[in-house]
């Protein structure tokens, strides 16, 4: 690969795991702290979290100048966003609610460059934040150092696990614990570690694994995240910063509190 300034695509497809910050908070100089803390990639969430996609062009900035190979959750349906945020210079794309093959297709199509996907071309800040000289280059290789993932979170996304990874363009699944948790429940409970998610979850890793692709989660938890990491699953998104800031206050508190 002739983009060193890429990384997670490197890491992931060498079979290493990645284990990325979560940040909501629409401050780069909060992500970018991810990432010089020891996170190999920092996830700016665009789905529920405050970032806009002016905070988006500087946090992917921030998270590039950290180290960290900066990763974007767009919001449900806003394949456009992604093809900017790719510009912008992320790494990776998690989309949301991937339910079937034509979701993932149309997520495909906007993160991967032709013949692969019918990405439009305009990667001027990628390029300038990569250090290349020649867009010819990136032209070449964007599509090999893309990484996208298809959340899972629903029973039909579940149905359509071999249709979704089968789609070309597609690199991996994605576990959105809580909102399976909740259709596996009929709304009836918010558990992101039960045992219907659970065995949901060893039957996409055994999916993805099957098919040569990447298995990712989101854990809310450290010790979530290295649980998971032993039984197959290679992108753990770890906590959130909006968490870890409300225990770091917690624990202050508690000594101040006697």
């Amino acid at each position: 690969m002739a983009i060193p300034a890429f990384t997670i695509a490197r890491a992931l497809r060498a079979g290493e795991t990645v284990f990325a910050g979560w940040c909501s908070l629409p401050y780069p100089i909060v992500a970018e702290t991810l990432g010089r803390e020891g996170f190999a990639a920092v996830t700016l969430e665009g789905q529920h979290g405050l970032w806009d996609v002016s905070a988006l062009l500087t946090g992917v900035a921030a998270v590039r100048q950290a180290g960290a190979a900066p990763v974007v959750r767009v919001p449900v349906g806003d394949f456009a966003l992604v093809s900017r945020v790719l510009d912008f210079g992320a790494e990776g794309i998690i989309a949301p609610m991937i339910n079937t093959a034509a979701d993932a297709r149309a997520f495909a199509a906007s993160a991967k460059y032709p013949p692969v996907g019918e990405r439009s071309w305009g990667p001027h800040r990628v390029t300038a934040l990569a250090g290349l000289p020649d867009q010819s280059v990136y032209l070449r290789e964007a599509n090999e150092h893309v990484i996208t993932l298809a959340m899972i979170e629903t029973r039909i996304a579940l149905k359509n696990l071999d249709a979704i990874l089968d789609t070309p363009g597609i690199d991996g699944l994605f576990l959105g614990p809580s909102d399976l948790s909740i259709a596996l429940s009929e709304g009836k409970s918010l558990d992101p570690v039960s045992k219907e998610v659970e065995r949901e979850l060893d039957r996409m890793v055994a999916a993805a694994q099957k098919a040569g692709k990447i298995a990712g989660a989101y854990c809310h938890t450290a010790d979530r995240a290295m649980g998971l990491s032993k039984r197959g699953v290679r992108f753990l998104a770890v906590t959130s910063d909006l968490a870890m800031l409300r225990a770091g206050i917690g624990a202050a508190m508690k000594v101040l509190k006697g």
